[in-house]
């Protein structure tokens, strides 16, 4: 196992930057002290694939579906995504979060990222014929259930921040929808919003031992005027054990996240 610190606080700036590493507004931008064009922290958004993972066979399950377990370098996204189309109010909302620095972000104040929010934090998948556990070790050090032995959704009283999420499988590949949906978590460090209506459909592939290909849809008729497609993709590491991560213990970050250019 290759230890690491357990950073319990971070920095403001370090926690910016690592908030970056999701799917961000190309336009989003400003003049710096030198004239030129710089891009707020949200507007950054991937130009290249990442490394890819180790190569090898596809481990499987005693009854020969794909076996996902394994400790993966997040679901980092891919370049080529087109851009959503939203509608009026969540673009305007979606301007303004990125123009103020990303300021108000929930995951800077330790609360659930949500789902699909790209991360570049670890995350364990445990896989049994019955259900699959994601185990996510940033921000406030929680899990996912994705549940294989139901086919209808539980009644949801209370909204949720990872919502309801069953599978199926399609061949190879394992088929999430999720819904019962809160509308507090964003989708990236832009701001991008949601509404209670949101659905999620993941589709998981492994195509080798160490490469993971994520396709996430949104759809939300409240916020966007049609599906966004997302392409991701999760590495696989051999040599590391996820560590306990606290983000809510002495977090100090909030009072400094402000929207202001200094």
């Amino acid at each position: 196992m290759r230890m690491r610190n357990v950073i319990l606080m971070a920095p403001a700036a370090v926690v910016v930057w690592l908030l970056a590493f999701s799917w961000h507004p190309a336009s989003a931008q400003e003049k710096g002290t030198d004239g030129k064009k710089v891009r707020y922290p949200g507007a950054v958004r991937p130009t290249k694939a990442p490394p890819p993972g180790p190569s090898g066979p596809v481990p499987r399950m005693p009854d020969g579906k794909p076996d996902f377990s394994g400790i993966w370098n997040a679901q980092r996204e891919l370049p080529g995504d087109s851009e959503p189309e939203m509608l009026p109010w969540a673009a305007a909302l979606t301007k303004q979060r990125t123009e103020n620095y990303s300021a108000d972000d929930p995951e800077a104040r330790c609360v659930p990222g949500g789902v699909p929010r790209a991360t570049p934090y670890h995350v364990q998948m445990v896989q049994t014929p019955t259900l699959v556990l994601m185990l996510f070790e940033g921000n406030i050090h929680t899990f996912r259930q994705i549940f294989l032995d139901r086919k209808e959704h539980l009644t949801i009283t209370e909204p949720l921040w990872y919502g309801d999420s069953i599978g199926h499988w399609d061949g190879d590949t394992l088929v999430v929808d999720t819904i019962g949906f809160n509308d507090k978590f964003w989708f990236d460090m832009a701001g991008h919003p949601h509404t209670t209506q949101l659905r999620v459909i993941e589709r998981y592939h492994r195509r080798d031992l160490g490469n993971l290909d994520v396709e996430v849809t949104i759809q939300d008729p409240g916020a966007y005027s049609k599906p966004w497609v997302q392409h991701r993709l999760a590495t696989l590491v051999t040599d590391f054990d996820i560590l306990e991560y606290i983000c809510n213990e002495n977090n100090q970050d909030p009072g400094r996240l402000v929207g202001d250019a200094h």
